[in-house]
Order: structure tokens, then C-alpha cells, then sequence
């Protein structure tokens, strides 16, 4: 039975079943992304959506959706499903639906009379290529399928209305057809794997509606291009496949293309594989270099994203082959900003006051998880020219003041992960002394004088531990005060508001506190921070709690970090709460887990969204798939899993 599995009674029920989307990556940028349902919600939805760099540095939606009608004696039943204004969905193929399986592939199973018809979609990797493959079940009488597909070809922050300019000529090609919109788009070939009759009949299909984007205030309503439709026999027990890509196919080799391509893949038959799918997703590959994503589906590779959610996306599944890939080029990009070179790699917000801390934090884990002898021959030297970077004061917005602390300008950019604008200020304009920071600043020092160790230079590593203690001492002094650690600090102005940046105090395995202190934070954190989700951004105690993160986009961003709640801080929160309550904590934590696996089968399937609501029931919202969601929560479960190991060697 599949982990992933929901059956006509959910499907057919509009106002449940939109709300499920599924996501499948190629791992090089492109995605496809819709409904359970194939009922698109979002501008962002579309079965082919590739990245195009000669034309800008977005995803474009080309293929749409494609409809699929059976024709029988006549008579058509059309399964697709749109919605239209004034709530109205069209066609209703949604009531055909029998069930929906999301395992190694996606699987929707129709029945229409006495045909039953399984689809199942995959996208391939590292290249533009999805694929449908339909397989007839059951049929009692000579059957025909009609494949009529919907074109946008626009970046995916844009709507398509209907035009004159739009290219609705096309190439013949094996056993399908060629077409390209508008110039600097690349040709889109639809092929089958059968030999089809194509029917040319343009058409604009208007006023489709998202109601996603509805929702957050953005124009909604686009009109879709139908170029015709294929038209097709199918017999009982055949299976027909449809490719949509950016080059053209030789046809007779798409069915063994999509087995060998489920091969590769991790089937989601439980919540660590689920996350195990998820976390691979973000993997991307472009031009030799690797990165990881922060996210699908409007986000691009940033710097302290990949650092925080590297080590659960590849070591957390064994997987430290793609670790190494993925850091070598940014280790490129991290040396080409501390040398003051241009940054040619594809890694954003490498500037960003933490982010240096967040790279060094990542290596700490890598020499963790494989050795610090292996993580010294890797990733050593820049380490230590890291730390030499910020000592020297050469960081443009990262000062290190003699009291050992570093301080840093927060009042007309955002410096930290509490990034939200408004008219080009942060909303939360943490500045000054900021508690994370220092707190990753410490653990650094401690780590770098464990590489210098290793080095063999004892001088260094004498000297960054003294670097170490004097940060050490300010620290305490500078953020404790007396029951939890103030957010920031700038010059008399203390913010006492209960935010979660103070965990990572705790959390790293250097901490400048006392176990006291560690312990009265982790419970500070636990009555007031901690849902059944992740941790608020805000204690609800706070005049400035806002829980909710919905409205415009004003009011999101506003809310952003207030009062939600972000699962990646899970990771962090149970790393200190283990090292305070240990063995004792871990039922606490597993049961923490309990509301991230219920999560798989509610948004993005087999995932974890962005953030939540901070109140009940804590409603899912922001990107489908968040890399540091799923990568802090992988982590979370390995760290059980070491606890569990390390108890059952003490007592053998």
C-alpha cells in the first residue's frame, strides 16, 4: 500500500484536493508542478518549466497542462480540469478520478464507464524532458485518447494573455510536432511513443483563473494557447507515453527511458524517504558546477540557505559524494569574495553579514559526519582565511570591536536570515550586536583552532582560543540577561523580545554559556517558541505578535518574521534540547517529529513548505518545498538515529 495514496473521496472534493500539489525536479533547474488533480493553482504550476539563461535568470513555463479525453463510441469524456471565474471548474474530469498514488512516480487511476486509465508522470534528470505514460487498464470496445495541450511560454512571474504575435506554426517530427511561441524561447516537441494523427486548430483558452495567486493579492487570470490536439488508438494493457522536452526524441526509446529513470529514484514509502526524495530535488547542476536551491518553485541558489540545509541534504542521507560537489563550488565563490574577486558562480547573497559563519558551520558538520582530518584537507585553509578575513576587518559590513564581538549595520539592509523589506528597509531591523551571529562567531574561533591543530600550528590555535574566550566572556555579558539572551544589541537599546536566534547558542557545539544559562533557554524556547511545525519567530506574549502569514504582500512581509513559524529551526532546537535533557529528551523529540510527518501528506506531497501560521492549526504557506525545512528535519532524525546507536554500543 503506498505511504502517499488518496482515493475518489478526497479527489473529487474540490475544495480539499486543490490545496495537495506535487512537485517533480530534473535537478538541473527545471521543475513540473501542479495539483493532485492536474487542476493548476498557482502561476508557477505547468508540467514543463525550465530554466532559459539567454533570456533571463527565471523559470519559464512552457507546457501549461495537457488535457486527456476517451473517446468511446462517440462519445468523449474529457479528465482535465480548470477553473474559470465565479468558481466555476471545466471540465470536471476531477469526478472521474478513482485514486492518486505519489511513490516512485505520480500515479492517477480514472474510470470512465467501463475504461479504466492509469497515468503515470516522471520528470528525467538533468534534462527538459517530462514524460505522461498512459496505460489502459480496461476497456470493453475499441478505444481512442485525445491529448490536447496548453501553452504559455512566459517566465513564470508573468501571466499570458491572448496575442496576435504568438507563433502557432510547427515542425513535424517523430510522431509529433515542434513549436516555439516567441523568439528567444527554445522549441518545445511534443512527441508520443505511438504513432498519432495531430489535429492543428490554434486557440486561446481565456480567463483561467489561480486562485493561489488570488489569494496573495497578484493578478491571477491568464489565456493559454492551444495549438490542436494528438489524437491516438489505445488498446487494452498498452501503454502510450508522451514526451514534452526541449529536443526532439527518437520515440522507440521513451518506454525504456522511463523505467531506467524510476530506477534512480528514491520511492516515497516512508517519512525518511520522503524527505530523502525531497532533499534531492534541490540538487542542481549547471555548466559542471553544483548547487543546492533554496527552494521550489521561485527560488534560486542562496548562499546561507545552502549552507544551513547542505549537510541534511547530503550527509544526513549518506550522501557526501554530492556534499563535496556541491561545496567545491562554493568554496570557489567563498574564496573569490574574501580575495575581493568577482563572484562568477551562481550563488546569491554571499555577502550577507552571517553567511561566512553559516560556510564554517557547514565544514564543522562535514568533520563530523567523515572526519576533521578529511574536512581539514577539503575545506582547512579557507576556514582559517575566513576567520582571518573578518579579524582583518575586511568584511564591508562585519566589524569585530575589541571586545571580541562582531558588530554589524543592520538598519538599511537585512544581515540575516529575519530578511524582509519594506521600501527598502528591513521590517525587523536587527542591528548592532546580533545574537546568532556572535554566537556562530565563537563557535568558529573554537573550530578554527581545532583545524590549526590538526595543522600542526599550535601558535594559531593558541591564539583563536584566546580570540575565543575574550568573545566569550563579552558574549555573556553583552546578551545574557538573567533568564534568556537579548536578539541584538546597539549601544543602549537591548531588544528583549523572545526570538529563536537565541538557540543557536545552545545548539553549536561550542556555546559561550553556562549549562544553566543553556538550560533556562531551551525552556524559554520550549513554553513560548515551540509548535507541533517548528519554532515562532516571535514569543506570542509580544505586543508585535502576528501570527498569520497571509494578505498582501505587504502584509506578509510584515508578518514574515513576527510570529510565524519556520521549520528549519527544528534542527537547531533539538540539537539543544538533546544536549541538555540527552537521552531523556529523545521521546520529546520524536514526538516534535510526529506533526513534520503529518505534513506529507497535507501541501506539497512528500515535502515541507516554508513556514506556517504560529497559531492553530498552524496553516502551511510561502515556497512548496523549502530546502532548510526538509534538510533541518533529516537532520534532526539522523541525530536521533547516532543517539539511538551510541545507547545500543554502551550497552553491548
Amino acid at each position: 500500500m503506498s505511504y502517499l495514496k488518496f482515493d475518489k473521496t478526497l479527489l473529487t472534493n474540490l475544495q480539499k484536493s486543490l490545496r495537495k500539489e506535487i512537485l517533480r525536479t530534473n535537478k538541473s533547474g527545471a521543475y513540473s508542478a501542479n495539483t493532485i488533480t492536474d487542476c493548476n493553482t498557482r502561476k508557477y504550476h505547468g508540467l514543463l518549466v525550465v530554466p532559459i539563461p539567454d533570456l533571463d535568470d527565471y523559470n519559464h513555463v512552457l507546457l501549461s497542462s495537457l488535457d486527456e479525453t476517451i473517446i468511446q463510441h462517440g462519445a468523449e469524456f474529457n479528465l482535465g480540469v480548470h477553473k474559470y471565474e465565479e468558481n466555476h471548474f471545466s471540465p470536471n474530469g476531477h469526478k472521474y478520478i478513482r485514486e492518486f498514488h505519489f511513490d516512485a512516480t505520480a500515479r492517477t487511476i480514472y474510470r470512465v464507464g467501463g475504461v479504466v486509465l492509469e497515468k503515470d508522470r516522471i520528470f528525467i534528470s538533468h534534462e527538459n524532458r517530462y514524460l505522461i505514460k498512459y496505460t489502459l487498464l480496461d476497456a470493453h470496445s475499441r478505444t481512442t485518447l485525445r491529448l490536447r495541450p496548453f501553452l504559455a511560454f512566459r517566465n513564470v512571474n508573468d501571466l499570458c494573455v491572448a496575442n496576435g504575435k504568438a507563433n502557432t506554426s510547427y515542425t513535424e517530427t517523430k510522431n509529433g510536432i515542434g513549436m516555439c511561441l516567441y523568439d528567444g524561447y527554445p522549441t518545445l516537441f511534443m512527441q508520443t511513443s505511438k504513432q498519432n494523427e495531430f489535429i492543428h486548430h490554434p486557440d486561446w483558452y481565456r480567463g483561467i483563473e489561480y486562485p493561489k495567486e488570488q489569494e496573495r493579492g497578484y493578478n491571477y487570470k491568464e489565456d493559454l494557447l492551444i495549438p490542436g490536439y494528438f489524437e491516438l488508438s489505445i488498446e487494452k494493457g498498452e501503454s502510450i507515453i508522451f514526451s514534452a522536452g526541449t529536443s526532439p526524441i527518437e520515440t522507440q526509446n521513451l518506454a525504456v527511458l522511463f523505467e531506467s529513470e524510476i530506477e534512480k529514484r528514491t520511492v516515497r514509502n516512508s517519512f525518511f524517504n520522503s524527505l530523502k526524495n525531497a532533499a534531492q530535488q534541490f540538487y542542481f547542476k549547471r555548466n559542471g558546477d553544483y548547487y543546492l536551491l533554496a527552494g521550489y518553485p521561485w527560488f534560486k541558489s542562496r548562499a546561507r540557505d545552502e549552507f544551513i540545509a547542505l549537510t541534511g541534504c547530503t550527509l544526513a542521507i549518506e550522501d557526501a559524494s554530492t556534499f563535496e560537489k556541491i561545496m567545491a563550488t562554493a568554496l570557489i565563490a567563498v574564496n573569490d569574495f574574501i580575495s575581493e574577486k568577482p563572484v562568477e558562480k551562481a550563488i546569491y547573497e554571499l555577502d550577507t553579514p552571517d553567511v561566512l559563519l553559516w560556510f564554517i558551520r557547514t565544514v564543522q558538520q562535514y568533520a563530523k559526519a567523515v572526519s576533521i582530518e578529511k574536512a581539514n584537507q577539503l575545506y582547512g585553509e579557507t576556514v582559517l582565511k575566513v576567520i582571518s578575513f573578518i579579524r582583518k576587518q575586511n568584511h564591508p559590513n562585519l566589524f569585530l570591536h575589541d571586545n571580541g564581538l562582531l558588530y554589524t549595520n543592520g538598519t538599511q539592509t537585512a544581515i540575516s536570515w529575519m530578511n524582509s523589506m519594506e521600501n527598502g528597509t528591513p521590517i525587523t531591523p536587527r542591528t548592532g550586536y546580533v545574537v546568532e551571529i556572535n554566537a556562530l562567531w565563537y563557535n568558529a574561533l573554537k573550530f578554527g583552532a581545532e583545524i590549526s591543530t590538526v595543522q600542526k600550528d599550535e601558535y594559531a590555535a593558541d591564539l583563536l582560543d584566546y580570540q575565543s574566550e575574550l568573545t566569550r566572556q563579552s558574549f555573556v555579558h553583552m546578551f545574557w540577561n538573567g533568564t534568556y539572551l537579548h536578539d541584538y544589541v546597539d549601544g543602549d537599546y537591548k531588544d528583549w523580545e523572545v526570538r529563536p536566534n537565541m538557540i543557536f547558542a545552545v545548539s553549536l557545539p561550542y556555546s559561550p554559556l553556562e549549562k544553566t544559562q543553556q538550560k533556562s533557554i531551551v525552556d524559554i524556547t520550549t513554553r513560548e517558541l515551540l509548535t507541533p511545525k517548528g519554532l515562532r519567530t516571535l514569543s506570542p506574549k509580544s505586543p508585535f505578535y502576528r501570527p498569520t502569514y497571509v494578505g498582501s504582500m505587504l502584509e506578509r512581509n510584515r508578518n514574515y518574521h513576527n510570529g510565524p513559524v519556520w521549520p528549519w529551526l527544528t534542527g537547531s532546537f533539538a540539537e539543544a534540547y538533546l544536549k541538555i535533557y540527552k537521552r531523556s529528551g529523545v521521546s520529546f523529540i520524536e514526538r516534535m517529529l510526529i506533526g513534520f510527518e503529518s505534513e506529507m501528506s497535507e501541501l506539497c506531497l512528500g515535502t515541507l513548505s516554508e513556514l506556517h501560521d504560529g497559531n492553530p492549526p498552524f496553516a502551511g504557506h510561502g515556497a512548496m518545498s523549502f530546502a532548510t525545512s526538509v534538510a533541518e528535519i533529516l537532520r534532526t532524525l539522523k541525530l536521533l538515529e547516532s543517539i539511538e546507536q551510541s545507547g545500543e554500543q554502551t550497552k553491548s
